[in-house]
This record gives C-alpha cells, sequence and structure tokens, in this order.
C-alpha cells in the first residue's frame, strides 16, 4: 500500500507524478501510465499550460476521480481574492474536475502579503473548490505568516528539495505546524543519477539512483515528493523507491550531500531564502 500524508482527515499520497514543462501527448501518456503504474497523485498548476492534458491523462488512466489525488496551484499574479477565486475555477474547467483535492499558492508574492493571500487561498477552500489548501516556495517567516492567518489547517508547503540542497529550516517550520513538505525536483535534473555517493548505494542494494533518492526523501517524516518523468520506464523506476529501505548509514551518507548553496530553482521574483 502506497505510503501517505494524513492532515486534516484527508490522506495524500506521499509519491506523485511531477508534470512541469509535459505537455499535450507526452503529458497524457505520462500521467495515465504513471497512474496504470501505481502512482495515486498527480500534481499541475495554472502556470504549468497542461491541466488539460493532466485532466484527460487521469481520465485515460481509467482509475475512478475519487482514486486520484490531484494537485494544482494558482500562480502569484492572481492572489487577490477575487482573481484566486477566478483562476481556480479556470484550472478546474481546464482539469475536467468539480474539486482540486490540494490548491497551492505556487509563489509567494511582492505585491500581496502571505496573509491577505492565504486569506483569499481560504475563500476557495470555503466555496468547496478544493479539499485540502497549501503553500509553495514559501521560506520560514512566510510561512509563519501564511499559518497565523490561515482559518485552516495548511497542508504542505512545496519546496525545492532533493539530496543537495539542506532544507532544515524550512523541515522544522513545517513539522511544527503538523504540515508537509512536498519536495519538487527531488533528483536535481538528473544529478542524483551521477553522484558517486548515490550511484554507490544504488549498486550495492541492486537498485537505481533514483529509486535511492526517492527512498531517502520518503523515509523522512512528513516528506512527500513529485518526481517528473516523461518515460513510463522511469516513472516506475521512481516509484520503486517506495519499496526500497535505506541502513541508517545509508541516509546518513546522503544526508551528508546537503548545502545551503544547492538550489537550482531561484527566478528573480522568488523570495529571501532561507
Amino acid at each position: 500500500m502506497a505510503a501517505t500524508f494524513n492532515v486534516a482527515g484527508v490522506s495524500i499520497p506521499k509519491l506523485g507524478i511531477g508534470t512541469f514543462e509535459l505537455h499535450d501527448e507526452v503529458c497524457i501518456k505520462a500521467v495515465s501510465s504513471g497512474l496504470q503504474a501505481g502512482y495515486r497523485h498527480v500534481d499541475t498548476a495554472e502556470r504549468y499550460e497542461n491541466e488539460y492534458a493532466v485532466g484527460e491523462g487521469v481520465r485515460a488512466s481509467g482509475l475512478p476521480r475519487d482514486e486520484v489525488f490531484i494537485t494544482s496551484k494558482v500562480w502569484h499574479d492572481h492572489l487577490a481574492e477575487r482573481d484566486m477565486m477566478a483562476a481556480a475555477e479556470a484550472s478546474l474547467e481546464r482539469l475536467g474536475i468539480s474539486q482540486f483535492d490540494l490548491y497551492l499558492i505556487h509563489w509567494p508574492s511582492r505585491d500581496v502579503s502571505a496573509a491577505d493571500a492565504v486569506r483569499s487561498l481560504c475563500k476557495v477552500q470555503e466555496r468547496g473548490l478544493t479539499r485540502l489548501i497549501g503553500i509553495s516556495n514559501f521560506p520560514v517567516a512566510l510561512i509563519e505568516e501564511a499559518v497565523a492567518a490561515s482559518t485552516v489547517p495548511l497542508a504542505v508547503n512545496q519546496v525545492e528539495y532533493h539530496p543537495f540542497l539542506d532544507q532544515d529550516k524550512v523541515l522544522e517550520a513545517v513539522r511544527k505546524h503538523g504540515m508537509g513538505l512536498t519536495a519538487y525536483c527531488p533528483l536535481a535534473r538528473g544529478k542524483v543519477l551521477d553522484d558517486p555517493v548515490i550511484t554507490g548505494i544504488a549498486e550495492k542494494l541492486g537498485s537505481t539512483p533514483a529509486a535511492v533518492t526517492v527512498a531517502w526523501l520518503l523515509g523522512q517524516d512528513n516528506v512527500l515528493a513529485i518526481p517528473r518523468s516523461r518515460s513510463p520506464e522511469r516513472l516506475v523506476d521512481n516509484l520503486n523507491g517506495e519499496r526500497l529501505t535505506l541502513s541508517a548509514e545509508d541516509r546518513a551518507a546522503i544526508d551528508a550531500l546537503r548545502s545551503p548553496s544547492g538550489r537550482l530553482i531561484s527566478p528573480d521574483f522568488g523570495p529571501d531564502w532561507d
């Protein structure tokens, strides 16, 4: 049975399919084949411009809607209440569903405070458009501001996290508030595939660097992961990480790779990182 993270009475599958930069038939195939292989969580966003394809992929999988956990995200220029409500409705229409399982603020804004943005997000949930709400790319100070402003539990903070980036401060903050940390870019854009520490552990276990990395992530309290691949074979490889158990020694060896300078994604509009 797939590992889950539970918040506010809802179970979130800890391993999901990331869809950033996947479009049209490639996206439909990745989502449908991934779900057929055993995934039960799909992550998208209005900014990815692929919500229609994600919805088609879910339907093509043959799975009932209530067996697939769907996450989407609102872009940072749609955080005022009226704009966010319209963005949420448009995303649902593109996906072809009536309710998100999880709806996130994709990035904090320099124009709308975290508190005001979260208040808008709470309105989306109050209208029944999503089961859960959360945040993405929020550093510690903004996590605290968001939690203080929210009238309901925030489910997750989706951030870059992989063996080369130290996210201990963010992990401590989300755990304090009972939130999960969803790791995007979890394979560090393929960097894990060539790292000697990770490849050495994979060889010893008769596994792959990707599966070892997924196992390292999912073995941490409150950590979820959404690796992306257009290849059905690699999607299955990532899924194998759910069934892989690392020793304390192997986990410590991967832990030692983390660095505050390991960030790969830091756009100009991003926040001040911890």
